[in-house]
């Protein structure tokens, strides 16, 4: 008797899924009043980049304490300390994607709070491995869900099958 539960729990657990993946949403620059001028087009995937071997995110520049928004609506997976990425925000949105924010001065959120689009979750700052360098946040976007048709032969190319370019997630409206 114990499997109509379950089976129902597995339907339930499959329409969360495709309900999420099929959830779309502009993103939403994560940086207050920041343009497609605060930060190097070209600097996603670009290698070689310290210990990561490349760059797996683009860095948004601005003023140290700028405030640092949610660029979609969704829960706070992390809001902590990381050794290289200083202070971090990671959060869950639409089409299973985590954003997550590195280098912040503040964190105004909190593990699985529901933040709205917009919403200020920080500020700008330089912690981590960006201590001494330009305030600026580190801005990147996993998808869950594996995309193997964006594997390419760059530098950890398999790699770019859950890394999703933030420029071209800013700029494609």
């Amino acid at each position: 008797m114990r499997t109509r539960p379950l089976r129902l729990l597995g339907l339930l657990c499959i329409a969360l899924l495709i309900l999420g993946l099929l959830i779309t949403s502009h993103v939403q620059i994560p940086v207050a009043n920041a343009t497609p001028k605060d930060w190097n087009h070209n600097t996603f995937w670009h290698s070689p980049w310290g210990s990561s071997g490349v760059h797996k995110g683009i860095d948004i520049f601005g003023k140290k304490g700028t405030a640092v928004v949610a660029p979609v609506s969704g829960v706070v997976l992390l809001a902590g300390q990381l050794s290289k990425g200083g202070k971090v925000i990671a959060l869950l949105g639409p089409q299973w994607r985590v954003h997550y924010m590195a280098h912040l001065q503040s964190q105004q959120v909190g593990k699985g709070d529901w933040v709205a689009q917009g919403q200020t979750i920080g500020t700008l700052g330089d912690t981590g491995n960006a201590a001494g360098k330009a305030p600026h946040v580190h801005y990147s976007i996993v998808s869950l869900l594996p995309l193997p048709w964006k594997i390419s032969t760059q530098a950890q190319g398999w790699k770019k099958m859950f890394y999703l370019n933030p420029h071209q997630q800013l700029t494609d409206h």
